[in-house]
């Protein structure tokens, strides 16, 4: 889709349909005011008689409107400043109206409504995150592709208050950038286990590598054996599918700048392993590779920004299946680290490719490293699927990705990370256990990863319960990609 900004009256505007905010009870903006004398007194009248039914905030598509040849879509707010849920509410509405229009451009007047502590960039931004999130369907795997899209194909947004063009324009090419790497993170994300496989994963950062920013190395287990990633190598012993880690450069900052390194945790397929999960929605197992898939969706955005930073992405790739040769509850392993592991669970195997990941990524003496990963159900029952739990040894960048997660409305809450949690992966027979019981299971998780995170100042987000939908509306949502851009846009801007 195209996006634009314009500065047109909107008597003069000649795009199919115009998005137009309305003030409760019955107030058309400012803006409105231009229009034709009789076009403003037919609206007047339709929104009366919607204030007559009770209905004071209603989206509300109309046609054949006196005095102009667009249909238009009055958006109701109220009258005080939105606060920004309520914003990306009615940027919902209006897509889910403007879909019925059959328009192909249309101009949205929405950056003049008031949104409490937002400029006319950040609205940009956002509409067109949600444009581009309502015109999304997943059809690779359909026989017959789907019809049914939006034929919307431009959106002008008109230029508001005081703000600057050039910042506008900059607002849009971040969404449509963001956008960008979203939408790849959900494809790869909604392809079966059987097509995304870790073989598949590394190819498509083998794409990625034709910007001429981007290098990619892939290792395959010959590779990894001679790094003795034995913690990773356990875990796809139980597949024929053979393991991958994948490494992605993105070179956009001075050649000595110490580079930020996102690992994402890439099970293609996790069936839990010999402790194998039960039957019911593991079919949606094929999410476990959201974290890896999030991070090739930031190089995405990364290559359309051109952001002057450096970023390594470190994506470790397995299966996680049972078989003659699998891993087995009260295995021994050494990571790469040297660090020995008893795996009182299979299915906390999320933690065993990325601690060898994490320590392979020591390597590019890294100014900060965040891993992303659907690592414990634990999460869900803490924080549901509103936000991303994060957890760190390096408090800054904590509050760094939660100043991101709030500006860009893709929110973590922080967990605590606390010696007394550390004391539950205490193991007779190793230097530490996989698993610390079931109380605490996402801090025991993020306790067990910061034992090969010493030499980093390191954030984790657990994004189990944000990665996905479920039930009707199932599919990838492509988070923490906006997060993840936000912070290295602000990273960049710190200079």
């Amino acid at each position: 889709m195209h996006y634009s900004v314009s500065d047109k009256p909107i008597n003069k505007d000649d795009s199919d349909c115009l998005v137009i905010p309305y003030a409760q009870p019955a107030e058309l903006k400012p803006i409105a005011q231009r229009l034709p004398a009789e076009t403003l007194s037919w609206l007047a009248d339709v929104l009366e008689q919607e204030h007559a039914r009770g209905d004071k905030s209603r989206t509300l598509l109309l046609h054949r409107v006196p005095g102009v040849e667009q249909r238009i879509i009055l958006a109701g707010v109220k009258k005080t400043a939105l606060n920004d849920r309520a914003y990306l509410k009615l940027l919902n509405d209006v897509m889910s109206v403007l879909g019925e229009t059959n328009a192909r451009t249309a101009t949205f007047y929405l950056t003049h409504v008031d949104v409490k502590k937002r400029d006319t960039s950040w609205k940009i931004r956002q509409a067109i995150l949600a444009a581009e999130e309502s015109a999304y369907r997943y059809d690779e795997t359909k026989s017959k592709k789907d019809h049914d899209k939006v034929p919307l194909e431009a959106i002008s947004f008109h230029l508001a208050g005081t703000e600057s063009k050039d910042r506008c324009e900059l607002a849009i090419k971040q969404g449509c950038s963001i956008a960008e790497g979203i939408t790849l993170t959900k494809d790869l994300a909604n392809l079966p286990g059987n097509i995304c496989t870790p073989r598949h994963l590394a190819k498509q950062a083998e794409k990625l590598a034709a910007h001429e920013k981007i290098t990619t190395t892939i290792l395959d287990e010959e590779d990894m054996a001679e790094l003795s990633m034995g913690a990773l190598l356990a875990v796809s012993r139980g597949s024929r599918e053979p393991a991958r880690l994948i490494v992605m450069e993105y070179k956009g900052g001075k050649e000595d700048e110490a580079p930020i390194a996102l690992v994402g945790k890439g099970l293609t397929f996790d069936a839990g392993g010999i402790s194998l999960k039960p039957g019911a929605s593991m079919d949606e197992m094929k999410y476990d590779m959201c974290g890896g898939a999030s991070v090739l969706g930031v190089m995405q955005t990364l290559a359309q920004l051109e952001l002057p930073v450096n970023v390594v992405g470190v994506v470790p790739s397995s299966e996680n299946l049972p078989d003659g040769d699998a891993l087995k509850p009260g295995d021994i392993v050494t990571s790469m680290s040297g660090q020995t592991i008893e795996v009182l669970n299979t299915d906390a195997e999320g933690r065993l490719i990325l601690c060898d990941a994490l320590t392979y990524t020591e390597r590019f003496k890294p100014a900060r490293v965040i891993d992303i990963a659907t690592l414990t159900g634990a999460c869900i029952i803490a924080l549901g699927h509103h936000l991303s739990g994060v957890l760190g040894s390096h408090q800054k960048l904590v509050d760094a990705l939660i100043k991101a997660g709030e500006f860009s409305r893709d929110g973590v809450w922080q967990l605590p990370l606390a010696d007394e949690y550390d004391e539950q992966l205490k193991s007779n027979f190793a230097d530490m256990a996989n698993i610390g019981g079931r109380p605490a299971g996402t801090i025991t998780a993020a306790c067990f990863l910061a034992r090969f995170t010493r030499k980093f100042k390191w954030a984790h987000l657990d994004i189990a319960g944000t990665a996905w939908k479920s039930g009707k509306a199932k599919g990838a949502t492509g988070r923490p990609v906006h997060l993840l851009a936000q912070f290295l846009i602000d990273y960049a801007n710190a200079g």
